[in-house]
């Protein structure tokens, strides 16, 4: 029974499948012809009638629709019509209708739009918005289009980092065939960054890639930052700075083999991981020259150069040489010439030899240099990054640094400087975009002393003074016991030449807490500084200052301040200069690097005071421990020796403080007149500070800016013209002092809180336990 069941079962299944195989031939074989009758089917029409428009004309109408009077036409060639009408983007609906000779054309026209509101849009206004819509007021509404800019609202919040921000377009219909247009926005939160990782980094960290990117992770301070946020832009950019550090560090096989950035479940954050491949490290090989050009010796442009075998490999140190090959190149008068570098890799021991090869490069010359967008900065600034003028040589390496030179004043937030083809062929127009930035900071600062409270100090400055790259500020501290004014001004291009003029006007009046007189200073100042040579300067000055020492009513002090006052207001004119070389940024380790100054200023050209003032200083810092640890050491001196038998006063010694040597009150060390009833600090004729110091991670999340310090100071002040039975440390009496800094990069600037102890000190020393500082840029 059951197989005679299934057989019957088989067998209807069967009859069904036939019979609908039937059915399906028989729909499609009448479907096919009348398809072919109504393609079959011919039209002529006599006239042709347009209903429903209002602001479009019929003829416009009708040209769209493409059939002419009397023309026999398809009924695909209607359809066609229809298609073209309502391509037309004119029109709501469409209907074509043959009555006997006329075909009627039946038409909704689309309205216009009345007014384009937005709601709900706090992070963006309404006029950023409006700029980004295509969409306008008085002109046709065009549902497509509406709906394209609901797309690029949508856009400009993910940009910000609000993937979730959602676009609704609301029509209101007015009279007269009008309508208002309303963005219903939901902007939604931000999409944070909530975790930044890295697979295949062996040599550095996680913790050192993040502090390298410029994206960074959502943490407990995530109100304050901004950079926590997820944008698809910022990540590409993210790629190149990886690359960049790691090729400046002779990893040049490094690559970034992909980006994976993961939504959270519930889309308030994203999950990235940087696939990278170090690599190995390479260091420079054999350095060796050739040339192609006819009068360039080799071995000229071979003694100009700086890398040396052995240093780690970094493209940024070639560019250097040959950038510096071919300023050679034109002080020697060899235009177009070119440096080619020519690597040749040693995988044995891991090392990159080049050869500078010096070509001669196409005759193309500068036929001009267009600058846009620098709304306040001047022209001539940006035109004095160039070294090429119109009619010189062109040279696509002095372009790009000039481009560099320009984003480096700060002035502007974007550059782009771009070269395009001139009039002819063997010319150049050189284009500078620029988008301008503010230029202006306020700082604030403050001091904290057991004895003496908080002292306040806040700083104007402006680095693009009226746009003409001009450095001006103005700065004011104050306490119980200080105040301190002062105005100065710079011109870095000073008569349109590589010379910079420098001018400062100071006040100061101090009312001592460890001595009983007080101090009032007028200083002036003013001079040029040029450059030497590529990391060395040399600055001339001349000065002029006013000071007097005065003792208020009811004070005491001891003899020496009593006959210094008793000299009254005196006047001091100078002549100095200063040389300055410092590799901390154009070194060969870009890890590493010194600042080395030395300067003297002859006093006696008039006025009333005569000494010679000599100052040194000499700052050295490095990074270790796959520069997780920064590290740094300060030496610093200096001596005033007086002339032609006079003495040094107060006001013309150094008094040590917490700004040389950390610890201690600005004038808390060094020689002092102690009686019954003064205390009065004096000052040395001498002084030699030594500050070690290291900064290190507090393993706190990258993202919240914070570093840890310890540092140690040891120093002393010392040496007087005239002594008495009452002063004491007139001898070198060294000061140690150790400390705790934390330093927190924060949305208003950079702070730094020091916490001192004194390990070794004196008992009239003035010890200052904790010092901060604070700045804001506007």
């Amino acid at each position: 029974m059951t197989r005679e069941h299934g057989t019957g079962a088989a067998t209807r299944t069967r009859r069904a499948r036939l019979m609908s195989g039937v059915a399906v031939a028989v729909f499609s074989s009448v479907f096919l012809s009348l398809a072919s009758d109504a393609s079959a089917q011919s039209y002529r029409f006599n006239n042709v009638r347009v209903e429903g428009n209002q602001r479009i004309e019929a003829g416009t109408v009708a040209s769209y629709a493409g059939i002419g009077q009397g023309q026999t036409v398809s009924a695909g060639d209607l359809n066609a019509a229809y298609q073209r009408i309502q391509n037309s983007g004119l029109f709501e609906t469409v209907d074509i209708v043959p009555q006997g000779g006329t075909l009627v054309i039946k038409v909704t026209e689309f309205p216009t739009v009345n007014r384009i509101n937005f709601e709900g849009n706090r992070r963006i206004d309404d006029e950023a918005l409006s700029g980004l819509i295509n969409t306008k007021q008085r002109l046709v509404l065009n549902p497509s289009e509406v709906e394209a800019d609901a797309a690029l609202i949508s856009e400009a919040y993910a940009e910000q980092g609000r993937v979730s921000a959602r676009v609704t377009p609301r029509v209101i219909r007015r009279s007269d065939n009008r309508v208002d247009l309303v963005f219903e926005i939901f902007e939604g939160g931000n999409t944070e960054v909530e975790r930044i990782s890295f697979v295949g980094n062996t040599v550095y960290s996680d913790r050192r890639l993040r502090r390298v990117l410029e994206s960074k992770q959502a943490g407990l301070l995530r109100v304050l930052f901004k950079r926590d946020t997820f944008v698809e832009g910022r990540v590409e950019f993210d790629k190149q700075v990886l690359q960049d550090f790691y090729f400046s560090r002779g990893y040049v096989d490094f690559r970034t083999t992909g980006v994976n950035a993961e939504l959270a479940q519930e889309r308030d954050g994203y999950f990235v991981t940087f696939n990278i491949q170090e690599g190995q490290q390479f260091d420079f090989g054999r350095i060796t020259m050739t040339s192609d050009y006819d009068g360039a010796d080799p071995a000229e442009f071979q003694e100009v150069l700086k890398i040396r075998e052995g240093v780690t490999y970094s493209p940024a140190l070639v560019e250097n040489e040959i950038a510096r090959l071919e300023r050679l190149a034109l002080r020697k008068g060899l235009d177009f010439l070119r440096v080619e570098p020519r690597i040749t890799r040693n995988e044995r021991d891991l090392t990159l030899d080049v050869e500078f090869v010096l070509t001669r490069g196409p005759r193309v010359f500068v036929e001009r240099i267009d600058i846009e967008g620098n709304t306040t900065t001047m022209d001539r600034v940006i035109r004095r990054q160039f070294d090429s003028v119109e009619g010189d040589p062109f040279n696509p390496r002095a372009i790009r640094e000039a481009a560099e030179r320009i984003r480096a004043l700060g002035f502007f937030a974007n550059a782009e400087v771009n070269a395009r083809e001139g009039s002819r062929s063997d010319q150049v127009v050189v284009d500078v975009d620029v988008e301008e930035t503010t230029t202006g900071s306020l700082s604030f600062g403050g001091t904290y002393s057991t004895t003496s409270g908080f002292g306040l100090a806040a700083t104007f400055k402006e680095e693009n003074f009226l746009g003409r790259g001009q450095r001006f500020s103005f700065s004011f501290s104050g306490a119980d016991s200080n105040q301190v004014y002062g105005i100065t001004f710079a011109e870095p291009a000073f008569l349109g030449r590589d010379v910079a003029y420098n001018f400062a006007l100071g006040y100061r009046e101090t009312e001592s807490d460890y001595a009983n007189y007080d101090t009032t200073i007028i200083n002036f100042q003013n001079g040029f500084t040029f450059p030497l040579a590529e990391r060395s300067t040399l600055s001339l000055t001349y000065g002029l200052e006013s000071t007097d020492i005065s003792i208020p009513s009811g004070s005491s002090t001891g003899a020496l301040i009593t006959a210094e006052a008793a000299q009254g207001d005196l006047i001091t004119s100078y002549l100095g200069y200063q040389y300055s070389y410092d590799s901390r940024i154009s070194g060969l380790n870009p890890n590493a690097g010194v600042l080395l100054q030395f300067g003297q200023d002859f006093a006696g050209l008039g006025g009333d005071v005569k000494y010679i003032r000599t100052s040194a200083k000499a700052i050295a810092q490095t990074k270790i421990l796959n520069e997780e640890v920064t590290l740094r050491a300060t030496l610093q001196g200096g001596a005033v020796n007086s002339l032609d038998g006079s003495n040094t006063r107060v006001t013309d010694r150094y008094l040590i403080g917490n700004s040389i040597m950390r610890g201690f009150e600005p004038d808390g060390i060094g020689p002092r007149e102690i009686t019954s009833s003064s205390d009065d600090a004096l000052g040395g004729n001498y002084f030699a500070v030594a500050q070690f110091e290291a900064e290190f991670p507090l393993g706190l999340p990258e993202e919240y800016g914070i570093t840890g310090g310890l540092f140690y100071d040891i120093g002393s002040v010392w040496g007087l013209d005239q002594t008495n039975s009452d002063v004491i440390y007139e001898n070198s009496v060294v000061r140690q002092v150790v400390g705790l800094s934390v330093f927190w990069s924060t949305p208003i600037g950079p702070l730094r809180f020091n916490w001192s102890k004194a390990i070794q000190k004196e008992d009239f020393d003035q010890e200052q336990t904790f010092d901060l500082t604070i700045r804001t840029d506007f």
